[in-house]
C-alpha cells in the first residue's frame, strides 16, 4: 500500500505551477490540443506532477484525436483511484492519483483493445520521464 500524501492548499499552491494547481487540486480541465504531452512520442514514464507518483507508461499511449493524452491503461491498478464524477450535466468516471488524491482527468469505455479504456489525462497533471537508453 502506498503512503498517501497530504499537504495543506497553501503547500499546493506553493508546489505546483497557477495551471498545475488547477487541475490537479481544483479539477479543471485545459483546453484540448494545448497540453505539451499531447504530441510526445517518447520513451519514458508519464508521472503525477503534484507527487511523482508513476501512473502511465508511454507503450500504453495512443493518438485518441481527443485533444488530450490518452492512455489504455495505468502502470498499475494501485497507482489511481476513480470517483463518480456528475458535473457539467455528465455521468463521468474521474480518475485521481491515489497517493495523492490529484485529479488526472476521466475513464471512457471507448477505448482500443486490450481493456477497451481511454484513460483521458491532463498534461498540466502529469510529467514526463524519459527512460534511460
Amino acid at each position: 500500500m502506498r503512503k498517501k500524501i497530504t499537504k495543506t492548499d497553501a503547500e499546493w499552491r506553493e508546489l505546483l505551477t497557477p495551471e498545475q494547481y488547477q487541475v490537479s487540486r481544483q479539477g479543471a480541465t485545459e483546453p484540448p490540443f494545448s497540453g505539451k504531452y499531447c504530441d510526445e512520442k517518447g520513451t519514458g514514464t508519464y508521472v503525477c506532477a503534484s507527487c511523482g507518483e508513476a501512473l502511465f507508461a508511454s507503450d500504453t499511449k495512443y493518438e485518441s484525436r481527443s485533444g488530450w493524452p490518452s492512455f489504455w491503461r495505468p502502470v498499475d491498478g494501485e497507482s489511481i483511484g476513480e470517483l463518480a464524477d456528475e458535473s457539467h450535466g455528465m455521468r463521468r468516471v474521474e480518475v485521481l492519483c491515489a497517493r495523492c488524491d490529484g485529479h488526472l482527468g476521466h475513464v471512457f469505455e471507448d477505448g482500443p483493445q486490450p481493456s477497451g479504456l481511454r484513460y483521458c489525462i491532463n498534461s498540466a497533471a502529469l510529467d514526463f520521464k524519459p527512460s534511460e537508453e
